[in-house]
Parts: C-alpha cells; structure tokens; sequence
C-alpha cells in the first residue's frame, strides 16, 4: 500500500522585498511513494504560476502579504487534492452537446488515422474532452482494453485524471496538445516499417506517453525555473526538469486510479520505467543524442526491430517527431500552433521583464517574431529530425506528406518575414536558430 508523504514545495523567490511580496509559492506537496522505489509526483504538485495573482500589487487591496498569497494558494491546491483524494473525479462544465455535435465526433474518430485530422475541432465537438475521448477509442481500436484486462471505468477515470492535470490556461502545453501529439502517434504507429513489429506493450506505452508526456506543464520553461530556483530544478539537478516532473506525475496517477494494479508487479515496474525513457526523450537538449544515434543505425543498417531495444528506441523516435510535428501538419493548423506556442513565450517574456529578469531567448515580443521563431524551429530542428524519420518509413506516404507540408509551411513563415521587414523598411532574412543560439534556447519554439 503507498503511503503519502506531506513536503513542503520550493518557492518562486526575488530579491527585491516588493516582489517577494508577490512571489509565487506552494504548500503542501504531496507526493506518493510506491513499493516499486520509483517516487511518483502527487498530480498538481507542480506550483501553478497563476498570472492573475502575479499581476497584482501589493496596494490593490486583494493580496497584500506573501502569507495571503501562500494562503490563497494553498486552499486551491488542497481544495483540488481533497476532491481527488475522496475519489471525486473534477467534471468538466456541464454542457448539452445535441445529436449533431456526438454524431461528428463520432464521424471525426473513423478518420482518427488520418494525416489531416482536425484536433481543434474535436476538442470543440468533445466539448472540451479530446485527449480523454481520444484515448478511449485508440485503446479500444487497438485492442488493449481486451488485452491486458483493463477496467473500462477505471481507465477512464485515469484519462480524465490526465486531462485534468493540464493547465488549460497555458495557450499551447494544454490538454488539446497532448491530444494532437497522441493522434500523431497513432499515425506513426501504423507506419509499415513499424507496425508489423510492436506488441500490444509497445502500442499502450506509445499511447500512453504521447498523452501524459506534458502533464501539469506551467507554461514556462527549464531555464526559468532554473534561475527562480525552483523547487523541482533543485530536485532533478537542473537535468530534463519538465520532462522528469511529467513522467513522475504520470507514475503517480497510474499508481493512484490503479489502472495496473491487476498486473504483476515486475510488469508494472518495466511499465513505468519504460514510459519514463519515452518521456524523458522529448527534452529538446538531447536532440543531437538521439539525432546522431538515429543517421548512425540508418547508415550501418542495423536497425532489428525484432529487440525490444531497438523498438524502444525508434518508440523514442516516434514520440519526439509527434511532439514537434505541429510544422509538419497542414497550414491552418500548424499556423494556429505556432501562434499559440509563441504566445505562451511570451507570456513568459512579460513575466520575466515584470520581475526585472533576463527575458529568455524567443520570448521577447518586440524583438522575436513568430516567422522568424518558427524558420529556425523548422530549420535546426524539424527539417533534421523528419528526414531521418522518412529515411527510416523508406519514405512512405505520410512521410512524405509531412515533408511537403513542412516545405510549404517554411515557405509560407518566409514570405510573412520578408512582408515583415519591407513595412518596417528594412532588407535580408533574419533566421533566428541555433547558428546564433544554444539548442536549449530554441525550446520555446517547440513542444
């Protein structure tokens, strides 16, 4: 049985004592510790970054002293944490959705392997439910509900936990991203090249990790809570910070909605150690790592996706392309993507200039635009990665839709560049990527 065990989370502090007065903190993290010796973050543990709160000023009257702030925040979290503890899954806004609605939803999930799958509609048809309506289907479709006995109840109750645990503030690390990436993975998964070699373990972990890969996301990045000394960067030694407070969390609701506890243990363990790899492999700074071993198995063709090994690997390979596909989807969608991912830098970009911070690179709105943001995204990170994919698919046909789409999509950023600097009167192509920056700093641009 696990034990829960009350810490004290870290705090967002400043040196100035006016916005100490206005710092973000938060009490009573839980975290559960289960007999497997992986620790597993209590879902919501990560302090929510509420800009409302930080807004304010010590004279508006509504928060006055760090103590009320702290107050504030606590009653929020443990309110959350309460219902969940008692069993009491959170239910979205009550909303009548007529025949119509359910019916295209419906329709929609027939064309779930499709390239051009519109996610934002889905969500809007789902009323808000994609990633948890999705992930029904998927397990059903491909077989995993019947074998590895789950509980139908039981695996959604742990779908909505997922669902519930993304900020759906945050314009792009939401709960409708990680729907998209998971229907992109639904499309890797059926590639020739791959399909014929995973097992139902390969297909749910891919599933899984795709969903779960961006859980309680708090819309900035490492190196912010780097330099405001974050709890959480202190935990993990400034190393995959985001990506290791996901996969934790990830762990902490499979363990607490018991959706595996049927399974013998080892299995579970190999679960959860697995879909941790897969995780952890979406931290942008270990692009070149998992670039170079990629070209090295292509070029000595040695690839034997009969090992587990291997099918981990280009499992990885899967789940970075689906993280960072947005550019590789057709124009209006991918441009709503990277207006969102931008925005969220943004938002970022004010939070640290508010608080007298170095603003972070990409995340200054007056000097980082978003065509310039998304060439060198495209450039020094999607363009490498997907050409090794379709090297790997013997470029099948997604492969090279994506590639089309990608080139378009390029194409496109240019042109609103160049419309860019001809009304501010100015010549050349400013292509902002990792010929001038760390790859690191690129990771506002990407998933």
């Amino acid at each position: 049985m696990s034990c829960l065990m009350v810490e004290r989370c870290g705090e967002i502090l400043f040196e100035n004592p006016d916005q100490n007065v206005k710092c973000v903190c938060m009490l009573g993290d839980v975290r559960l510790r289960g007999q497997t010796g992986v620790p597993a973050e209590r879902r919501g543990s990560y302090p929510f970054i509420d800009f409302r709160l930080l807004n304010n000023t010590t004279h508006s009257g509504e928060i006055g002293t760090k103590k009320k702030v702290k107050r504030l925040l606590s009653f929020q979290r443990y309110f959350h944490a309460s219902r969940l503890l008692r069993g009491i899954i959170p239910q979205a806004p009550l909303h009548l959705l007529d025949e119509d609605y359910l019916g295209q939803a419906r329709h929609m999930l027939s064309k779930v392997g499709m390239w051009d799958f519109d996610i934002f509609l889905f969500d809007r048809l789902t009323n808000g439910n994609s990633l948890v309506t999705l992930l029904c289907h998927l397990f059903n479709t491909h077989g995993l509900i019947h074998h590895f006995k789950l509980d139908m109840v039981t695996l959604h109750r742990f779908l909505v936990m997922v669902q519930e645990d993304y900020h759906g503030q945050n314009p792009y690390h939401n709960a409708v991203h990680a729907a998209d990436v998971t229907q992109a993975m639904h499309c890797y998964l059926k590639e020739p090249k791959l399909a014929s070699f995973l097992t139902p373990l390969d297909i749910m972990l891919g599933l899984l990790a795709a969903a779960a890969h961006d859980v309680d996301h708090p819309g900035v990045n490492q190196p912010f809570l780097i330099k405001t000394n974050h709890h959480l960067a202190n935990l993990y030694q400034n190393m995959s910070v985001l990506e290791n407070h996901h996969w934790r969390s990830t762990i902490g609701m499979l363990r607490e909605s018991r959706l595996l506890a049927h399974l013998p243990k080892e299995m579970t363990q190999d679960i959860e150690q697995q879909l941790g790899s897969l995780i952890l492999a979406t931290d942008i700074n270990r692009q070149n790592e998992f670039l170079t071993r990629l070209k090295a198995h292509l070029h000595n063709k040695d690839l034997r996706l009969e090992d587990v090994q291997d099918r981990h690997f280009m499992l990885q390979i899967a789940l970075k392309c689906a993280d960072i596909c947005n550019p590789c989807r057709i124009w209006e969608m991918s441009k709503q993507w990277s207006e969102r991912v931008c925005e969220e830098f943004y938002r970022q970009g004010d939070l640290e200039q508010k608080f007298e911070l170095e603003i972070s690179p990409l995340c200054n709105q007056q000097k980082d635009s978003i065509p310039s943001i998304q060439i060198g995204f495209m450039t020094y990170i999607v363009e490498p990665l997907f050409r090794e994919w379709a090297h790997f698919t013997g470029n099948s046909s997604l492969s090279e839709n994506m590639l089309r789409h990608l080139a378009h999509n390029k194409a496109q950023w240019k042109s609103l560049l160049s419309k860019q600097h001809r009304r501010r009167g100015s010549g050349g192509l400013d292509l902002a990527g990792p010929g001038t920056e760390t790859v690191e700093q690129t990771e506002g641009a990407t998933p």
